[in-house]
C-alpha cells in the first residue's frame, strides 16, 4: 500500500509539473489586459479599465504611474508607442522623444574631451517627451480626462510604499545624487545616516512632482470650464508644461545645475504622430517605429532569416543560435551606421534597408560554419535606385583593423542591459497599445522644484560622422534610441503586442520572442521566459567612452548543453553565460479562435499583469 501511495504522489507531481510549465502562469482575459514593469502601475491600468477607459487611457495611466515610481524611468524621459486603431484598422506611431537643446553641439562636447555626450547629469538631457506623449495619446485616441488618467500617479506622488528595487537603486546611486540639490532633497530623506535612501516599504513622498501634475490637471479643468472640448483641455495642460510656469521652473532648475535646455527648446518641441515601418514575415505584418529607434533592425533580421528554415534547425540548437546571431549582427551593423532622426537630414535609406532583395544579399554573407567577424554595414542604396553618399565612411569602417576581443565585465553588461520598462494594453473594442517609455532613470538629476527627472538620452548621439553620419549630434535633433515596442497583425487583425527593457538587447530579445511564438509554437508566457542569446558584436548606444563591439562575444543561458557550447566555440564564438539572458518581455497574444487575450509577463524583475 505504501509503494502505491508513493507512486500516486509521484504521478501527481509529474502531472502538476506538466500542467505548470512556466514559472509564472499565463494571463487570460476576455475584456481587457494591462501589463507593465511594476505591480502598482499595472493596478493603475486595471483601475482605469474598471472605470470604463479604453486601452489608450489605461496605457497612459500606466506610463504615468511607472514614471512616478522612478528606478528605470521618470517624467522627464521619452515615450515611444505603437497604437492599433480598430476604427481605421491602422497602426499609428507616437514619437515623443525629446531633442538636443540649444548649445548641444559636437564642438561643445569635444572641447570637454568627450567622444560621446555624458551618461548622467544635466548635460545628458534632451527635452522631456513623456508629458507630451501622454497628453497626445490621451487627447487623440483616449476617452477620459487627464484628471482621471493621472489620478493613480498623483496618489503615488502623494506617498506610496516604495519597493525594494527602487529604494536600493537610490542607495547605490546616492553619491551621484548628492551632486544635485533637488535630487538630494527628494531621494535622500535620511541624509547623514548610514542608509540615506528610503527603506523598502517606507512611504515615499514627492510633493514637487505632485504639484506639477496638479498644475497640469488644473489647466485642463480650467479649460473645460471655459467650454473647451476634452481634447482642447488636455492640450491646455500640455501647454502649461511646455510653455507655462512649469516650463519656466524646469529651465531655471536645469540651467542652475549646468544644463542647456531653454524655454524656446521646450516651446518648439512637438510630439510626432507618424506612420510606422513594417515588413511581412510569412504572412504576419510586423510593425516598428521609424529609424529614430533601433526597431527596424528587428525587421531587417526577420527579412534575412526568412531565407532559412529555422524550424527544422530546432530551438536553440547550435545551428539556430548561429544563424539568428549572424542575422542580428548584420542588421545591427546597419543600425549602427544608417539609423537616425528622419526629421533632420540626411535622409536614411530605409526603403533599401527593409527590402527583401537587400536581405537576400545580406543572408548570402552568413557562413553556416563560421562567425562573420566583424559584421560590416552593407550598401542599401542600390536597392532603392540610388548611390551611397557616405561610401567613403564605409571604406573607413572596412579599412580599420578588426577589433580584438575584450572581456565582458560588469560595467559593460550594465551598459548593454540598462533598463527601461514596457507597457502593454488591449481591450475588447480592439484598441491595442505597446509602449517602451524610458529616460530619467536613477540616479536622475531633478530640474528645480518640478519633481521632474531629466532625460539622459543625449548620450545616444555620436560626435563623429564616420561612426554614423545620420546620428551626429546637433540642436533640435533626436538621438537614435534603443526603445522599441512592437505590434504584429495577422489577416489584418492584432496578433501580438510586445516590448521589453534592456538597451541594445531589446530587439535581439524581441526577435527571439517572436520566433519562439511563430516558429516554435510557444505560448506567450513560455516565450517570455525562454532562454535567448545576445550578441555583443555591435556599438553600444548607452554608457561611457568604450562603446566598441566585442567581436564574436555572445551571451548564452547557463543551462546550454556542453555539446552546443563546443559547436559554437568551433564556429569562432567567445561564450559567456548567465541564468538570465533576456530583459523582462511583456506581451499580449490575441486568440482569434476563442475571442480571448493571452498575457505573458516576464519572470524577471517586477513585471506584472492584470486582466479581466
Amino acid at each position: 500500500m505504501r509503494k502505491l501511495l508513493v507512486l500516486g504522489i509521484s504521478l501527481c507531481q509529474l502531472l502538476s509539473l506538466e500542467a505548470q510549465q512556466t514559472q509564472k502562469p499565463p494571463l487570460h482575459a476576455k475584456n481587457w489586459m494591462a501589463i507593465t514593469g511594476k505591480p502598482l502601475a499595472a493596478t493603475a491600468g486595471a483601475a482605469i479599465f474598471q472605470k470604463g477607459g479604453n486601452a489608450v487611457d489605461a496605457a497612459c495611466a500606466m506610463i504615468a504611474a511607472t514614471c512616478t515610481m522612478w528606478d528605470v524611468l521618470s517624467w522627464g524621459g521619452e515615450t515611444q508607442a505603437l497604437i492599433y486603431n480598430p476604427k481605421t484598422g491602422k497602426v499609428i506611431g507616437i514619437n515623443a522623444l525629446g531633442v538636443a537643446p540649444t548649445g548641444a553641439t559636437t564642438a561643445f562636447f569635444k572641447e570637454k574631451g568627450l567622444h560621446y555626450p555624458p551618461e548622467y547629469g544635466p548635460l545628458s538631457a534632451v527635452t522631456p517627451g513623456t508629458p507630451g506623449g501622454i497628453c497626445t495619446m490621451l487627447a487623440e485616441y483616449g476617452t477620459m480626462s487627464l484628471k482621471e488618467v493621472l489620478a493613480p500617479a498623483m496618489q503615488l506622488a502623494a506617498g506610496y510604499p516604495i519597493e525594494a528595487q527602487t529604494a536600493n537603486s537610490i542607495e547605490r546611486g546616492k553619491d551621484r545624487i548628492k551632486q544635485w540639490p533637488y535630487s538630494k532633497a527628494v531621494f535622500l530623506p535620511h541624509a547623514g545616516q548610514e542608509r540615506e535612501a528610503p527603506e523598502a516599504g517606507e512611504i515615499f513622498k514627492q510633493s514637487d512632482l505632485y504639484e506639477t501634475l496638479r498644475k497640469m490637471v488644473e489647466a485642463e479643468q480650467q479649460a473645460l470650464k471655459k467650454g473647451k472640448s476634452r481634447k482642447e483641455a488636455i492640450y491646455a495642460a500640455n501647454a502649461r508644461f511646455y510653455t507655462g510656469d512649469i516650463a519656466k521652473e524646469f529651465v531655471r532648475g536645469c540651467k542652475e545645475q549646468g544644463g542647456l535646455i531653454t524655454e524656446e527648446d521646450l516651446a518648439r518641441w512637438k510630439v510626432q504622430i507618424e506612420e510606422p515601418v513594417s515588413i511581412n514575415y510569412k504572412g504576419i505584418e510586423v510593425y516598428k517605429l521609424q529609424q529614430w529607434t533601433q526597431g527596424p533592425a528587428m525587421l531587417q533580421a526577420l527579412n534575412i532569416l526568412e531565407n532559412f528554415d529555422l524550424k527544422s534547425m530546432g530551438y536553440n540548437s547550435a545551428r539556430y543560435i548561429h544563424t539568428v546571431t549572424q542575422a542580428m549582427q548584420l542588421a545591427f551593423a546597419d543600425r549602427d551606421f544608417y539609423y537616425g532622426d528622419p526629421y533632420v537630414g540626411p535622409r536614411e535609406p530605409m526603403k533599401g534597408l527593409l527590402s527583401k532583395e537587400y536581405a537576400k544579399e545580406r543572408a548570402k554573407l552568413i557562413d553556416p560554419a563560421k562567425n562573420l567577424t566583424p559584421a560590416m554595414p552593407g550598401d542599401p542604396y542600390p536597392f532603392e535606385g540610388g548611390s551611397n553618399p557616405f561610401s567613403h565612411y564605409l571604406q573607413r569602417w572596412k579599412s580599420d583593423k578588426p577589433l580584438a576581443a575584450a572581456p565582458i565585465d560588469e560595467k559593460y553588461l550594465e551598459q548593454v542591459w540598462r533598463g527601461t520598462t514596457s507597457v502593454e494594453a488591449a481591450d475588447s473594442a480592439g484598441w491595442v497599445v505597446s509602449v517602451t517609455p524610458s529616460g530619467g532613470w536613477l540616479p536622475a538629476c531633478i530640474a528645480g522644484r518640478t519633481g521632474i527627472g531629466m532625460s539622459q538620452r543625449m548620450q545616444s548621439f555620436v560626435l563623429d560622422s564616420v561612426l554614423n553620419p545620420f546620428n551626429v549630434l546637433e540642436p533640435g535633433k533626436r538621438p537614435r534610441v534603443t526603445l522599441t515596442p512592437t505590434l504584429a497583425l495577422k489577416d489584418g487583425k492584432p496578433y501580438l503586442s510586445f516590448a521589453v527593457q534592456g538597451g541594445d538587447t531589446q530587439d535581439q530579445n524581441l526577435l527571439q520572442f517572436f520566433l519562439n511564438v511563430t516558429e516554435f509554437g510557444m505560448t506567450v508566457q513560455e516565450a517570455v521566459e525562454a532562454a535567448n542569446v545576445n550578441t555583443y558584436q555591435l556599438y553600444l548606444s548607452l554608457g561611457g567612452e568604450d562603446r566598441k563591439p566585442k567581436p564574436g562575444s555572445i551571451l548564452l543561458n547557463s543551462n546550454t548543453p556542453d555539446w552546443i557550447r563546443r559547436e559554437l566555440i568551433k564556429m569562432g564564438y567567445k561564450l559567456s553565460f548567465e541564468d538570465r539572458t533576456s530583459g523582462p518581455v511583456n506581451a499580449i497574444y490575441f486568440d482569434r479562435k476563442h475571442g480571448s487575450l493571452w498575457g505573458g509577463s516576464s519572470n524577471h524583475g517586477e513585471d506584472y499583469g492584470v486582466g479581466w
